[in-house]
């Protein structure tokens, strides 16, 4: 049953749904199911699988929310929650402490989430403390190399090869393996902090930067051991890259940066630079990829939605209805949809305490269509210098 068929509140949870937005079913094409408001902080991190969301801010209680009622809750010895991704039955949490906590749903009661460790296992650090080879200094301190020394900024999940990605403030990505918690590897990846890293299509690994540069990494036998060795740097600029986001099906990258913009490369064209879309008037903070959409959101308060037509990208709209900063996204398949006319449930998580879940149409028409119909119909004198430019510049180059 989609969420917005449901017609209880949240009664018993810190979130009320706005009365001003119920569903309508002659509602736009692209708009807000419903407005969550959040009285226990900020939102910094979702994760959307199935019927279930979780949502972590900077209190202590990760929540999860079931058809937008509130399922369970756990709690962490850390309370900023930067980073939440799920594997089957376990789900990842990365904080501001530099711990990445491990959870595990109870196979009795699906309701409970029990804590499974953390990454390192104390074991493997007490284990690590013996050998003077395992420490390296961090801004003068000695640490060991399995931990980040600073705040986990983003976790990423390569299924297929049983692997999570970290990355860190420490301007480290490190590498565990999923079966037994076990740190595999340390990358001084780049001279300022991880802001996101994704597993993509090819085995590759992207990595974006405060120090401005987009990485792609790829796992290589090197003397019977396997390590990631850094293949090329997509972007190399001023200005921090603030998100990262792969299309698997497009084999497409996707990159948002603090100047608003969000460029974009195309594995058919051996990873060269195929555009920049220019949507936000402020630093985009998330990017979330589904479908032939991407979305991204904004420190400007608003979501922009992109659709890939052939090798250009139109924005088929602008979503707003945020107080705050939008600092996370995620997407979900509409189940109810078809492939004559795919819908996504996309959940925003904003600075302004509040979830927003909108239901998008990958068909709909955008927003630059819209506007030449309400020119033509109503208003000759309408204006679209506004407007998201949606064309592709395929001779931006990444010195402007």
């Amino acid at each position: 049953m989609s969420p917005w068929n449901q017609t209880s509140p949240y009664t018993k949870s810190p979130w009320s749904s706005s009365p001003n937005t119920p569903f309508d079913e002659n509602s736009p094409p692209n708009g807000l199911i419903g407005s969550l408001v959040r009285e226990e902080g900020h939102i910094y991190s979702l994760a959307a699988t199935g019927e279930l969301l979780y949502t972590g801010s900077d209190s202590k209680n990760i929540r999860v929310w079931k058809n937008l009622k509130e399922f369970s809750a756990f709690k962490s010895a850390s309370g900023l929650v930067k980073a939440i991704v799920i594997s089957g039955e376990k789900i990842f949490t990365g904080h501001q402490d530099g711990k990445i906590r491990v959870w595990k749903v109870s196979a009795r009661n699906p309701s409970v989430h029990k804590r499974a460790g953390t990454l390192p296992s104390l074991k493997d650090m007490i284990k690590g403390s013996l050998k003077p080879s395992n420490y390296i200094d961090y801004k003068g301190h000695r640490a060991l190399w399995i931990k980040h020394s600073d705040a986990v900024s983003c976790l990423s999940l390569s299924l297929e090869q049983g692997l999570l990605y970290s990355g860190s403030w420490d301007k480290t990505l490190k590498v565990w393996r999923i079966s037994d918690s076990k740190c595999i590897e340390s990358i001084n990846a780049h001279d300022d902090a991880v802001n996101s890293v994704v597993s993509g299509f090819d085995g590759l690994v992207f990595t974006g930067s405060a120090d401005g540069t987009v990485k792609v990494w790829r796992r290589e036998l090197q003397n019977k051991s396997t390590k990631h060795v850094s293949m090329q740097t997509l972007l190399k600029q001023e200005c921090a890259v603030t998100a990262l986001a792969v299309n698997p099906g497009a084999s497409i990258v996707y990159c948002g940066s603090s100047d608003g913009l969000v460029n974009y490369w195309e594995r058919d064209k051996q990873l060269s630079h195929g555009g920049t879309l220019k949507g936000h008037k402020l630093a985009v903070l998330c990017l979330a990829a589904a479908g032939n959409l991407v979305f991204s959101g904004s420190a400007d308060k608003t979501i922009c939605v992109w659709r890939k037509d052939g090798g250009d990208h139109t924005c088929l709209s602008v979503l707003t209805g945020h107080t705050g900063p939008v600092k996370c996204l995620a997407v979900e398949n509409d189940q109810e949809s078809s492939k004559k006319d795919q819908r996504w449930i996309v959940y925003s998580g904003s600075l302004d305490k509040s979830v927003k879940v909108w239901s998008v149409a990958e068909k709909a028409p955008d927003i630059h269509q819209m506007a030449m119909d309400q020119q033509y119909h109503h208003d000759p004198s309408y204006d679209q210098s506004s407007l998201p430019a949606s064309q592709s510049f395929s001779n931006y180059r990444e010195d402007n």
